[in-house]
């Protein structure tokens, strides 16, 4: 498929159903495998959010006076949409990204799912009624909130636009996306497919930096901000939130435990260990990576030497490639973090049982790390703390139950844990004391459409992918009738 196929056609900024071009700020669209260039797209200011969150409240009552079914059709019709574009929707996610093609025809088939996943829970949005005497009825209804910004990240551009419209859509209200200004494309094409679907200012998507999304946290017509992204960037929202009253939805980072028991076997924690880290999948940019692997110490070397060989055989390689297995890293900020990282783990005195940055790289101008694995790590290092949001694996020892639930709790930390083991018994009582807010027995990485999403601590507030999220953008109304007596 040529590139031209693939770009999206429109590159301004949309809103009130139409895309408006703003030439004095854009920004600057880059292949990470390769440097190169790939569009120049409009991008917001403070004064453009007025006008886009007006358009958007201005479209709010007549949406939300849709019958429900009536909006779920609307959403049918958007979903029909991806799916008929989905192999050009993958290819451009995989340029913009450096995620590899399959990965990114992994997100359009999540994305499928969750949408319809909201779509069957639209009638459990209802209210309840309450006893009250013979002379009084009690209810409750819920309404939509009104405005909804959602603020989502770069690893999964054309996924987070998807699933994170759909709840606040069907519950009435009207949503304003803000993409990663690293990963512009995939919102322009999307905004591409509702503009030919929704009726003007209902859908609203405006690419640009930061200031962008702290303008949409601080409006006081935006009644919810949603963000996926790291604590800092949760902080700075709820910061900007706090200048006017209004619910927040964070899903944020994870430095994430997986847990291997002594009753266990080798080849299954390391297939495990592999899997949770998301390396085919992002790179190892995803907040739910078990990047901390813990392992007991009677399996510890057997199990660092075979985690090695795996992640050895992982096919670095040019993202669009159908036969890569892994991709590169998205930006040239993350890229140097992760950069600093390897150095940091080294002079931590970490051991490197294999990755770095490649000597023959698939592109000699891509963002490419090899899947990294640091040995030997101790709870005090800096690899086995910080978030590194890329290829990097630090592996510990623990001997004991409580050792190693101080280790695993000791961060501000919550997203997601594993915990690997033969023992039901030890697996249970493991994760009722795991500080987490999804924990998998002999599992990780997978997600589940209707089971909660979401972090304990500094990892989140609220849950997502669940019926949770889509009556977390309504308000209950009550309602008293007195009964008259004639």
């Amino acid at each position: 498929m040529l590139l031209d196929q693939i770009l999206p056609k429109e590159t301004g900024l949309f809103y009130g159903g139409d895309f408006h071009t703003n030439s004095q700020s854009t920004l600057n669209s880059l292949n990470p495998a390769t440097g190169e260039h790939l569009l120049t797209v409009s991008q917001g200011s403070e004064n453009i959010v007025d006008k886009v969150v007006k358009v958007a409240t201005d479209a709010q009552s007549s949406w939300a006076a849709l019958d429900i079914q009536e909006r779920v059709y609307y959403i049918r019709r958007f979903m029909s949409a991806i799916q008929d574009s989905r192999e050009a929707l993958a290819i451009l996610d995989s340029l913009d990204t450096g995620n590899p093609l399959t990965g990114m025809q992994l997100d359009i088939k999540i994305s499928l799912a969750v949408m319809e996943l909201f779509v069957g829970l639209a009638p459990a949005m209802k209210g309840e009624t309450f006893p009250g005497s013979a002379n009084r009825l009690n209810f409750t209804i819920r309404e939509p909130l009104g405005v909804v910004a959602r603020i989502i990240p770069f690893n999964h551009p054309l996924m987070f636009v998807c699933i994170k419209s759909v709840a606040p859509l069907i519950a009435g209200n009207t949503i304003i996306i803000k993409p990663s200004e690293a990963t512009p494309l995939s919102s322009l094409r999307i905004a591409e497919i509702v503009a030919q679907i929704f009726p003007p200012g209902v859908f609203n998507i405006i690419n640009g930096d930061k200031s962008v999304g702290s303008a949409l946290a601080r409006h006081p017509s935006v009644r919810n901000v949603s963000l996926v992204g790291s604590i800092e960037t949760g902080e700075a929202v709820l910061r900007d939130a706090s200048h006017s009253i209004k619910s927040t939805l964070l899903e944020l980072g994870g430095k994430n435990p997986l847990i291997v028991c002594k009753d266990t076997d080798i080849n299954f924690a390391a297939e495990q260990s592999v899997k949770g880290m998301n390396l085919t999948w992002t790179a190892g940019q995803s907040c739910g990576s078990t990047s901390r692997l813990l392992v007991h110490a009677s399996h510890y070397d057997a199990l660092v030497d075979e985690v090695t060989q795996r992640f050895e055989m992982i096919k670095l390689g040019m993202p669009v490639d159908a036969q890569t297995q892994m991709g590169c890293l998205t930006t040239l900020k993350q890229f140097n973090k992760v950069k600093n990282y390897l150095e940091i783990g080294r002079q931590e005195g970490g051991r490197m049982t294999t990755g770095g940055i490649p000597d023959h790289s698939p592109h000699p101008s891509g963002l490419f790390v090899m899947p990294t694995i640091f040995a030997d790590v101790t709870p005090k290092m800096r690899v086995a703390r910080e978030e590194i949001f890329g290829p990097v694996l630090s592996i510990l020892k623990w001997q004991t139950e409580s050792e190693l639930l101080e280790i695993v709790n000791s961060l501000r930390y919550g997203l997601t844990a594993g915990v690997i083991t033969n023992d039901i018994n030890q697996g249970l009582r493991l994760t009722k004391k795991i500080e987490a807010g999804y924990v998998w027995i002999n599992n990780s990485s997978d997600h589940y459409p209707g089971v909660p999403f979401g972090g304990y601590k500094s990892s989140g507030l609220g849950r997502e992918e669940c019926l949770e999220e889509l009556l977390e953008f309504t308000q209950i109304k009550a309602i008293n009738i007195s009964i008259r007596e004639l």
